[in-house]
């Protein structure tokens, strides 16, 4: 039955009063092939059909037919405006006058329209103007301008009707660019009370943040013609949204958009869903599409108003005229990428289906300068980017590491991600998690949020730990198993390994990552339920760990996990708990295993004295016999490694080299490796691991060279030639050349742009490092000229450094340097910490 038979049933049988519009809502409120938008917009029509009648009788009533009144008119606003009543929905109505016909005639006709309404126990929103006190209420208050915005005639004078909304509009158009501040200001505002509509366990579908609410000021600003939303996906998700909360009036019988945890089944069975988890998908799903959508258009709306205010003071000062104002600057990231008017988006350039890479820099770039993803670069790259081989190349790894240690801009990069399947199609087990909800009080997110998360969190602990790559995806990986049957943390093991293995990790990674997203509960569990005082209870944790380095890794994602849960899952009196169960493992862990550092350990693999020459393969031997023959630097840059004691060791798996490798052979002297590194940071090289030793020479031969392997790649661009690089060096290595000036200049022409604060660097002394040297580790903030600054730190503490191992880990660095004093010999402990001490002053200035 439409609603026209529905409304011409009640006038046959002769009942156009409430109670024979009461019956035919109800017949069509339970008609159960109907629901959705044809069940509103049929309840509209009912509705206006009903109140039409109610004005022509008391138009009538009033002496008048309803064909000669002029000057009145009834209409509909808010959401009755646009034809969408759910069950229990309010009726926004205004009865507009043009000031002519008499206030007591006026105030008549009111209440014979009102007072059915009430009568039937609707919820009324009602409002008696003329257009001058519509417009001048609208300008006072946004929220009135709103409603007026979606204002459709009823019954009376169509003129009055159309009249009003064109001036309504007109001056919404007007009036936008003071407006839409407002009304953002007031989405804002909203969010923070409310929330976050895609994580709450019991939302608001109308007032939390991506909820009908945020729709319709989307509506607004488009009605502006200043922006307009993402039309993909918005119109489908505000249908879902308001097809629950169609259900939920029905299953309540009440006018309410609070969706709580006891009335979840229900509203699931009456939209037919599976389960109460179903329909909080459904729902965390739609919310993220107007989230999203309307974070592209508040971007959108703020840049056209920046342009706006530009232009005046461009033409001011160019002298006017059209070609006064310029295109937007855009300044490199990455590869492929740069920034235009605060939003990244791909060079001219970028060729995306060439690239696989390029999806995972462009997010790693914007995040790390705290920047959004812009929409059409997203939606580009999503169209045409190929899928990435398995396993990942080494910078897809990378930047995937880079991408997850950004901190918190990282969220709002990842959802532009997520928004276009881009975040599925790299990590197919996401589908799983992807707004999954967590039933537990305790969790404040769903469940691939709380991944999301906890990388953020533990972003903050990088330099905590010796791999910080590791902590990193364990955090995104840590409950990947939620979802499948059986205990979360057993299924994670089984994805954790496929998935790291398929990024890219060895062996021995994939092994580190499993058993942490395995234990990623042990700690906190075992510390807060069982007793520490108990060897067993120390030995167990220590034989599921394994090793000192796990152990250093699954406290801090412990932390990480408990900071990203909620504010109850992590304490200070849990925090002590799990530092004394780790203190009493690594104490285990250190006398029965000897995972502790010893000489030649965690030194490239090799054994014996680092302060030894090491042997040379045939072409690092021809770069140091022709650079001590010459008495300067020699270079080598090739793409592919090359065997020997710096190179890959012969059988054992190593991992896909990043860059290209960069040797250099410097006739042994000081100063070489902020010489070496400040040259490579003039050139835009970023280092990604590094190596500097003595190389044995020929039999026979006298002198000595030092040998730095380096793995390199262009920020963006192509490689510089190596004869350019060798002349820099050489005026570096002779002092005629001021790195630390033209690096402060170029900084100063292009700053780099942070979206976080970075971790503060930590640099410490590693005692027992080697019997030979003192090991300075230094873990920070990757950045250009980071190396030169430590380098440059350390020649001006007087100490050599006799062996340097450089990783730098998606945007961390972690370096390790062998220096002694003049003599040669370790530094005493006092002077060490003074020189760590030192760095760390220099890295923080």
């Amino acid at each position: 039955m439409t609603s026209v038979e529905v409304r011409k049933e009640s006038e046959d049988s002769g009942d156009s009063g409430p109670s024979g519009y009461a019956a035919a809502r109800l017949r069509l409120l339970q008609e159960e092939a109907r629901s959705g938008p044809p069940r509103r917009s049929a309840l509209a029509e009912l509705t206006d059909g009903w109140l039409n009648g109610l004005f022509g009788a008391g138009v009538a009533d009033l002496g008048t037919s309803p064909g000669e009144l002029r000057g009145v008119s009834l209409i509909a606003v808010g959401g009755y405006g646009r034809g969408e009543l759910s069950p229990r929905s309010d009726l926004d109505l205004l009865l507009l006058h043009d000031g002519g016909a008499d206030a007591a005639a006026i105030a008549s006709l009111a209440d014979r329209i009102w007072y059915p309404v009430w009568d039937l126990g609707l919820a009324l929103d009602h409002s008696v103007r003329t257009p001058g006190e519509a417009r001048k209420t609208a300008a006072d208050d946004l929220k009135v301008q709103l409603g007026l915005l979606d204002a459709r005639h009823i019954a009376g004078d169509l003129g009055l009707t159309a009249a009003m909304r064109t001036s309504v509009l007109a001056d919404w158009r007007n009036q936008a660019p003071k407006r839409l501040p407002e009304l953002r200001e007031l989405c804002e505002e909203r969010a923070v009370r409310q929330g976050e509509l895609s994580h709450l366990l019991e939302p608001d579908l109308k007032e939390a943040r991506g909820g009908l609410r945020d729709a319709t000021a989307l509506r607004a600003v488009a009605a502006s013609w200043l922006a307009d939303a993402p039309r993909e996906g918005l119109a489908e998700a505000r249908r879902a949204l308001l097809d629950v909360r169609d259900a939920l009036h029905l299953t309540t019988g009440r006018a309410t958009d609070r969706l709580t945890l006891q009335e979840q089944d229900q509203v699931a069975a009456e939209l037919g869903l599976l389960d109460a988890d179903t329909l909080l998908r459904q729902v965390y799903e739609a919310a993220r599409t107007v989230a999203y959508a309307g974070d592209v258009t508040w971007r959108e709306v703020g840049r056209v108003l920046r342009a706006r205010r530009a232009r005046p003071r461009l033409r001011g000062l160019l002298g006017g005229g059209k070609g006064a104002v310029t295109a937007a600057e855009r300044s490199p990231l990455a590869e492929g990428v740069v920034e235009q008017d605060g939003e990244v988006v791909l060079a001219r350039a970028a060729r995306p289906e060439r690239d696989p890479v390029l999806p995972l820099r462009a997010a790693a770039a914007a995040a790390q300068a705290g920047l959004p993803l812009s929409l059409h670069a997203v939606r580009r790259m999503a169209a045409a980017v190929r899928p990435l081989p398995t396993p990942w190349p080494a910078e897809a790894r990378s930047q995937l590491v880079t991408l997850l240690g950004a901190g918190r801009p990282t969220v709002q990069v990842w959802e532009a991600l997520e928004a276009e399947g881009l975040i599925t199609r790299l990590l197919p087990d996401w589908e799983r998690v992807r707004c999954r909800p967590q039933r537990n009080a305790v969790h404040t997110w769903t469940v691939d949020r709380h991944l999301v998360e906890t990388a953020v969190r533990a972003a903050e602990l990088t330099r905590r730990v010796g791999r910080p790559d590791l902590l990193l995806v364990a955090a995104l990986l840590h409950d990947i198993g939620k979802g499948w049957p059986g205990d979360h943390s057993v299924a994670g093991e089984i994805i954790a390994r496929d998935v790291a293995a398929r990024v890219g990790f060895d062996r021995g990674d994939v092994t580190v990552l499993a058993c942490l997203v395995r234990h990623h509960l042990l700690l906190v569990e075992t510390a807060t339920r069982r007793d520490l005082d108990d060897p067993a209870t120390v030995k167990s944790v220590a034989d599921a760990v394994g090793s000192t380095g796990t152990l250093e890794l699954l406290h801090a994602l412990t932390e990480a996990d408990a900071l990203a849960t909620g504010p109850a899952a992590w304490s200070s009196w849990r925090g002590s708990l799990v530092a004394d169960l780790v203190k009493r493992v690594a104490a285990e862990l250190a006398g029965g295993t000897g995972d502790e550092y010893a000489e030649g350990v965690g030194e490239g693999g090799g054994s014996g004295s680092v302060l030894a020459p090491v042997p040379a393969s045939a072409e690092q031997e021809r770069l140091a016999v022709e650079a001590v023959r010459t008495g300067a630097p020699v270079l080598g840059l090739r793409a592919e490694a090359v065997g020997g004691a710096l190179g890959p060791v012969a059988g054992a798996e190593q991992p896909e080299p990043l860059g290209v490798e960069l040797l250099v052979a410097v006739p042994e002297q000081g100063g070489v490796l902020p010489a070496v590194a400040g040259v490579l940071a003039m050139h835009r090289l970023t280092v990604r691991t590094a190596e500097l030793r003595a190389v044995e020479l020929p039999e026979g031969m006298s002198g000595s060279a030092l040998m730095l392997q380096w793995w390199v790649a262009a920020e963006y661009g192509s490689l510089p030639q190596a004869t350019r690089l060798r002349a820099d060096l050489v005026r570096a290595l002779d002092g005629s050349l001021d790195i630390a000036a033209r690096l402060a200049e170029r900084d100063a022409a292009y700053p780099r742009r942070r979206g976080t604060v970075a971790p503060p660097p930590r640099v410490t002394v590693a005692s027992a490092g080697s019997r030979r040297a003192t090991v300075i580790e230094v873990r920070a903030q990757d950045a250009p000229g980071l190396l030169h600054r430590i380098g440059r730190a350390l020649e001006a503490a007087g100490v050599r450094v006799r062996s340097a191992h450089v990783s730098t880990l998606g945007a961390n660095a972690v370096d390790a340097f062998y220096v002694t004093g003049a003599d040669g010999a370790p530094l005493s402990g006092e002077r060490a910490a003074g020189v760590a001490r030192g760095v760390e002053e220099a890295l923080r200035a």
